[in-house]
């Protein structure tokens, strides 16, 4: 069964479960659902604590071994395992399998790891623990699922903060959920009353947004061309090659001109072609309402003038001329502007 972190705490405090998956590119949603089930473990008696890590060395007869060994002062125990590909091989995979095939109430196995794709949730070792017990898939949050999250966090700390405070918290931390909770944690102690306004989170708060470059990808397609300046800034900022921002934006220019031209034909898009997946293809179908040929010959043109300049280091602020390119995916009227 799928559980979502923002609804694990409230689920783990009515049942606890003989399996639990933990997988996603978010730590702190990942370590807190964690420590939940830790807690509600060591409640019910499972004072016996072990941790594995599997590696290429990994000897998965361990795991068979310790879910068979008791010390003599415990009954039960809760074993954890990094799992830091999602797979366990083909030997992990029977055992895995055949541990869920004989659930017992006196142990508790976590499993966590980096995100996991449908080839992993699809395998038999995953079904067999999913069935009988929970899957946690921890994402990072953005936008207002992140906000949701800061309302949630600032609540359950005492703190009572305007719409606007925490709209502003999450702009500053958006794409960085831990330090989110650090900057609601430093506000209370500051600020042990708990009334946070707007003009309190600007005093208090350093801008610590981080973003990746697919992540600026999905916002150019998007057409929001102010979080696009703000992901620039911060990708700059954190050292990011303007090389990189550059591929990325040839890759998708070369995408919706074959999308475009696969429209003009009036046949159906075949996104599996274009290995698009469907939680992607509403960016996509945006962009290319907002575009047009002669818009995307102007991109073209700009992206060709900026790789030939780059390769000659003729390129003072590259990271200005990548922000006029890519608010021309918005698109913002600036062909007339020189791009430096």
């Amino acid at each position: 069964m799928q559980i979502y972190p923002n609804r694990f705490a409230a689920h783990i405090s009515k049942s606890i479960s003989p399996f639990y998956l933990v997988f996603g590119d978010e730590p702190l949603q990942k370590l807190l659902t964690i420590e939940h089930i830790r807690r509600e473990a060591l409640t019910l008696g499972f004072d016996e604590r072990q941790q594995l890590s599997v590696d290429n060395q990994f000897n998965w007869n361990s795991l068979v071994e310790a879910t068979q060994t008791l010390s003599l002062f415990s009954s039960k125990q809760f074993i954890e395992i990094e799992l830091p590909t999602g797979k366990p091989g083909a030997e992990g995979s029977k055992i895995l399998t055949a541990l869920a095939e004989h659930a017992n109430q006196d142990t508790i196995i976590v499993l966590h790891g980096q995100k996991i794709g449908k080839d992993v949730q699809n395998a038999k070792w995953f079904k067999a623990l999913d069935k009988q017990g929970i899957y946690v898939p921890c994402f990072p949050l953005e936008g207002n699922n992140l906000q949701q999250w800061i309302l949630n966090y600032m609540r359950d700390t005492g703190i009572h903060a305007t719409p606007g405070a925490s709209k502003l918290l999450s702009d500053y931390c958006e794409g960085n959920l831990l330090a989110a909770k650090q900057e609601v944690d430093k506000l209370l102690l500051l600020y042990p009353d708990g009334q946070i306004d707007e003009s309190i989170v600007e005093k208090a708060v350093v801008d610590q947004s981080r973003f990746t470059v697919f992540q600026l990808i999905d916002v150019i397609l998007e057409g929001d061309g102010h979080k696009v300046v703000k992901m620039l800034y911060r990708l700059e900022a954190e050292g990011i090659e303007p090389t990189i921002v550059a591929w990325a934006l040839v890759r998708e220019w070369q995408t919706l001109n074959h999308l475009m031209a696969a429209q003009k034909t009036g046949q159906a898009i075949n996104w599996n072609q274009h290995r698009i997946w469907k939680n992607r293809q509403g960016f996509y179908i945006s962009a290319l309402r907002r575009l047009n040929q002669a818009m995307l010959d102007a991109i073209q043109a700009k992206l060709q003038i900026f790789d030939q300049r780059i390769k000659q280091t003729q390129v003072i602020r590259p990271y200005v001329e990548l922000c006029h390119i890519c608010l021309l995916f918005i698109p913002y009227d600036l062909q007339s502007l020189p791009m430096d």
